[in-house]
């Protein structure tokens, strides 16, 4: 099994000198927390995609990280999300079929996640992708601000990563040249059925300062 770590992003967001997954929360940085969660998992091959000026400094970080016998690649990414995922699964090795991609802005999911989604893999599904239930209510607007429908909330999930699929699909879908906002999506759009396991809580993504902050508070209480 291999998992690419998405963390080329600059994370402008969030306010700080450098590229989000190189700041640190409670002394350790985003990156290097998220690949130690992964390596949690039963992981083989492990893809760490960063900025092209930060590969260096990542390959520091991450290789005393690694595991025996677990293979640890530090590549460069691209433009958009989409591009740094191809990058990463394109490194991957021949013998890798089913791959997990995970952001590493959401740095403190729990493995049990990871076990979830691969759970679903194994059983047969396509694709995995953990979610929580959504609390507020949802409403869609036009581009007049008008509301035009109010979906039912036991329907709705915000989604999390790592998500899980087929390698081969997966790299189907991104060669599709398809636009999305997650791998599920591109997936989705081949027609295949990708299925929604249990998320955690701890599987928020460090966007902005005060998630940040409620990151530190979660290592805190922990």
């Amino acid at each position: 099994m291999g998992v690419v770590v998405v963390a080329a992003g600059s994370g402008t967001r969030l306010g700080a000198e450098r590229p989000k997954a190189f700041v640190e929360v409670v002394g350790t940085t985003i990156l290097e927390r998220a690949v130690a969660g992964v390596l949690e998992a039963a992981v083989d091959e492990l893809v760490v995609v960063v900025p092209e000026d930060l590969v260096a400094e990542a390959t520091g970080r991450v290789d005393p990280l690694r595991p025996e016998g677990v293979d640890v690649t530090v590549v460069a990414g691209g433009a958009e999300r989409t591009d740094s995922v191809a990058a990463g699964l394109a490194a991957l090795s021949d013998a890798v079929s089913v791959v997990l991609v995970h952001d590493a802005a959401r740095c403190l999911t729990p493995v049990v996640v990871f076990e979830r989604v691969l759970a679903a893999l194994a059983a047969g599904a396509a694709g995995a992708i953990p979610g929580v239930p959504v609390v507020d209510t949802i409403k869609v607007v036009d581009a007049g601000g008008v509301i035009t429908a109010t979906p039912l909330r036991d329907s709705l999930r915000a989604v999390q990563t790592p998500q899980g699929f087929d390698r081969a699909l997966l790299t189907a879908a991104h060669a599709s040249g398809a636009a999305a906002t997650d791998d599920a999506a591109l997936v989705e759009a081949l027609g295949h059925d990708v299925i929604v396991v249990e998320g955690d809580a701890l599987g928020l993504k460090i966007t902005t300062v005060d998630d940040l902050a409620r990151a530190e508070r979660l290592l805190s209480d922990h």
